[in-house]
């Protein structure tokens, strides 16, 4: 198995993508060991000393580390993700997978989500991360980031002059985006 490295625009996270796929639907956060229990993999990524997250996309891991040089732990990190694809282990454990709430979303959430679907999410994944809609109150989209978008130096860019831009030209009743 060859596994390929990434960089993110988030020094302190990098994406490693196992050349298959990792969630078969959505996407899966865990930000400590407690966490990560539902998860075999990403209690095998947090056994790394330095590790202080881990999040899962598609067919990409991206893993966040503290106050540890990458040269010091990327080998470990290569080294539990490949014993883990080797194992035969899933990924997450079936009751423990996320599904998406059916809401009766009016129009202008279905146009948020649907925006944020097709332009910004697969544009968040490339830099391995993730964004999730949590509300849309009173003009103001509240959103949440993932993987190596959380903790990025530029996410509050991203957030302002490219996420809230788009959502205010698409949909004139988004005032503003904030993250939560």
């Amino acid at each position: 198995m060859f596994i390929q490295t990434e960089t993110t625009p988030n020094p302190a996270t990098l994406k490693f993508l196992p050349g298959q796929e990792v969630m078969s639907h959505g996407t899966a956060n865990f930000v400590d060991l407690a966490a990560a229990e539902r998860s075999p993999l990403a209690t095998r990524i947090f056994g790394v000393e330095g590790v202080t997250g881990v999040f899962f996309g598609s067919d990409f891991i991206t893993v966040t580390k503290g106050a540890v040089d990458w040269n010091d732990i990327k080998p470990a990190v290569l080294g539990s993700i490949m014993d883990h694809f080797t194992s035969g282990d899933p990924i997450v454990l079936a009751s423990a997978e996320s599904s998406d709430d059916a809401e009766d979303d009016d129009g202008v959430v279905m146009q948020i989500k649907e925006l944020l679907e097709t332009r910004v999410r697969p544009a968040v994944a490339q830099d391995g991360g993730d964004i999730i809609f949590h509300g849309f109150e009173d003009g103001i989209v509240h959103l949440e980031m993932h993987g190596a978008c959380a903790g990025c130096p530029s996410s509050t860019m991203t957030l302002k002059h490219g996420i809230e831009n788009m959502l205010r030209h698409y949909i004139p009743e988004v005032m503003e985006v904030r993250q939560i």
